[in-house]
């Protein structure tokens, strides 16, 4: 406070002091001005014209400040100023995200755009946009609001990626979805979302070789259920043999091949074991699947197998009935397997005890196979009524092929 005083006298010491030398000038000598231009004339004394250039200085100075105050003041009701424009921005912000939200997208394009290029966090917005231009088959807007959202935020590039892949997907461009999402997957490998809709993209091309590769990043990122973990790998393996079987003269090799990479737990798997049994019999190798399935049946009694079981030719059609009849203490009421008793007693040419087994089967389950194979049955031994009976009753089950098995000469 002291301090204070000390420098305010000071100061009105050295204004005093000015004002006195600035006095003693003026009384010594008070000079003279004249300005003349063509007629004008204008003269003063030097002190007096000092004083005037000081007066205009300052009233400019006054002058410049009471504009910029008058124009602030009417940036308040200006409906361009600052405030209306952040006004604007909200209500557009809000708007568009209710018009995407309810699927009104031609409004929601424009209120995102507008608001995606006026905020300063402009990426949900863009994505919005984008979402609302794919909605409206504008895939080409789409892709150049994704891009500037790049441009505006480079950081957000995987959340960008995942909206651009998504919407590919959705126009069927899988190959453009997959081609995204791989380029992100060795900088983001344990990223929950981008493991799930590379999945989705894998299983849509039925790329089973890809999901398989994928498949553990799910399962360590727990990026699915574990049960929905173990019917993708059942699918994929599923396809994964399904496509070896389609691999032209090397199939049976590809598919031997492609079953020995499975792990001895999942070579247990049923709905595995199935599949593989199948392609063997589609390409012809019936010994080997009747062997492979027999060895799991002998370890394991599944109806799923059994049914399949029935339809194979072994190398001991008699041996392949007996062991099937042995599976009847503990299924006797096994539709699947009087079915395939059925089937077998055909291979064996026993036609009296296939009709019984196949009576016996559509007692417990009408099932359009055992519908089929009764009739073809009954039409070679002459019951031609009974046999339209069953394949109409067969139609409407169920449409099939039939399997080829010998049957009785006809009367």
């Amino acid at each position: 406070m002291k301090r204070r005083l000390l420098w305010g006298l000071v100061l009105l010491a050295g204004l005093l002091g000015l004002g006195y030398a600035l006095w003693w000038l003026i009384s010594q000598d008070p000079g003279y001005v004249l300005l003349a231009f063509k007629g004008f004339r204008y003269q003063s004394s030097l002190w007096a014209f000092l004083a005037l250039l000081l007066v205009t200085g300052l009233l400019g100075w006054a002058l410049r400040r009471a504009l910029r105050l008058l124009l602030l003041s009417l940036g308040v009701v200006n409906p361009w100023s600052r405030l209306h424009r952040g006004r604007r921005l909200r209500l557009a912000c809000e708007q568009g995200l209710l018009d995407l939200a309810e699927g009104r997208w031609q409004p929601a394009l424009r209120h995102l755009r507008r608001a995606a290029e006026g905020s300063a966090q402009p990426l949900p917005y863009y994505l919005g946009a984008a979402r609302a231009a794919e909605e409206m088959s504008d895939s080409a807007s789409a892709e150049q609001l994704l891009a500037r959202a790049r441009e505006r935020q480079p950081k957000a590039e995987l959340a960008i990626a995942l909206t651009q892949a998504d919407l590919q997907a959705e126009r069927g461009d899988w190959a453009a979805a997959q081609a995204t999402l791989q380029q992100l997957r060795d900088q983001y490998p344990a990223h929950p979302q981008l493991l799930r809709q590379l999945q989705r993209v894998l299983t849509q091309r039925a790329d089973w070789s890809g999901l398989l590769g994928l498949l553990p990043d799910l399962i360590k990122a727990k990026a699915l259920p574990a049960a929905q973990l173990q019917a993708l790998q059942e699918q994929a393996w599923q396809g994964r043999l399904l496509a070896a079987g389609q691999a032209g003269g090397e199939a049976l090799a590809t598919v031997q091949e492609a079953w020995q990479q499975l792990h001895a737990r999942e070579r247990q798997n049923p709905l595995l074991l199935k599949a593989y049994a199948g392609q063997l019999q589609a390409l012809g190798a019936d010994e080997e699947a009747e062997s492979v399935l027999r060895t799991a049946l002998k370890r394991s009694y599944t109806p799923e197998l059994v049914a399949l079981y029935g339809q194979l030719r072994g190398r001991d059609p008699g041996k392949q009935l007996q062991l099937a009849e042995s599976w009847l203490k503990q299924a006797p009421q096994d539709a699947q397997l009087l079915l395939c008793l059925g089937r077998l007693c055909l291979r064996n040419q026993l036609w009296g005890k296939a009709r019984e087994y196949l009576e016996a089967s559509l007692q417990f389950a009408r099932q359009a196979d055992t519908c089929i194979e009764l009739a073809r049955l009954l039409a070679s031994q002459g019951d031609l009524a009974r046999s339209n009976q069953l394949l109409q009753e067969a139609v409407q089950l169920r449409g099939g092929q039939w399997p080829s098995l010998p049957l009785p000469s006809g009367h």
